[in-house]
């Protein structure tokens, strides 16, 4: 059975490195919101274009396969992610591409929110042995408050991923072949509904994403003042076997 200043060397070595990893986590999030933003961005742009423009019934007859669809095509779709509706093509590789990035990050997301949660499992059965140490009384609270807010981050990743796969269903619904928008367009109109419907659940997801970063940035000064109370405390026991460089110093030093 660990004893107490086994206890307290674990407690230090977490203070520590996760203190250091939660640095990338603070910062990662709102680049993943931006990469959201960037794929609703687009599906916005094509649904405000394919809701008010008059579809071609055909193709130019004759024409060179890679002239750009004049009715499909937003230039400013073009310009932010290269989608390129041409006569003569299917769906555009860029549509391929946004479509598998939104799957991938919705792949990490569930396997970071898996993760996260049985580390805070454990990270709380880890925290109880503590309790029984009187000099950590006053850090309780911030050493459980870090949990909890990594414990709603892993929960906000798992429903990310549930929002983005969903966001692939919808969008499964449109048929990016020129042929097939125009037919919908002289039809049902029905393409640009599920676009605007995919778009708003890309950018709650994008929002839960920049949500996180604010609980990891809560963790900071909790991290800073349990790791420097658990210094002092170890302090108290210079002479065991195996002190680490962290407990032998003081806060100040």
């Amino acid at each position: 059975m660990p004893d107490q200043q086994q206890f307290l060397d674990m407690a230090l070595n977490l203070s520590k490195y996760h203190r250091e990893h939660e640095k990338f986590y603070a910062q990662n999030p709102l680049q993943q919101a931006i990469a959201l933003h960037q794929a609703s961005r687009v599906l916005l742009t094509l649904a405000d274009r394919w809701q008010v423009v008059e579809a071609k019934t055909s193709p130019p007859p004759g024409s060179f396969p890679y002239l750009g669809c004049e009715d499909l095509n937003e230039t400013a779709a073009i310009q932010q992610s290269g989608v390129l509706f041409l006569e003569g093509e299917g769906e555009p590789p860029e549509i391929a591409h946004l479509k598998r990035d939104l799957g991938s990050m919705a792949e990490d997301f569930g396997e970071g929110g898996q993760w996260l949660a049985n580390a805070m499992q454990s990270a709380w059965q880890a925290a109880l042995p503590l309790l029984q140490v009187p000099a950590l009384a006053g850090v309780h609270g911030e050493r459980h408050r870090i949990i909890v807010n990594n414990w709603q981050w892993a929960h906000l990743q798992s429903l990310i991923s549930m929002v983005l796969k969903r966001v692939l269903e919808i969008v499964e619904k449109v048929d990016f072949a020129p042929s097939a928008i125009r037919a919908d367009l002289a039809g049902p109109r029905v393409f640009p509904e599920y676009l605007y419907a995919a778009a708003e659940l890309v950018n709650r997801a994008a929002d839960m994403a920049s949500e996180s970063a604010s609980l990891t940035h809560d963790n900071e000064r909790r991290w800073r003042v349990f790791h420097q109370r658990v210094q002092q405390v170890l302090a108290e026991y210079p002479n065991r076997s195996g002190a680490s460089e962290d407990a032998r110093q003081t806060p100040e030093s």
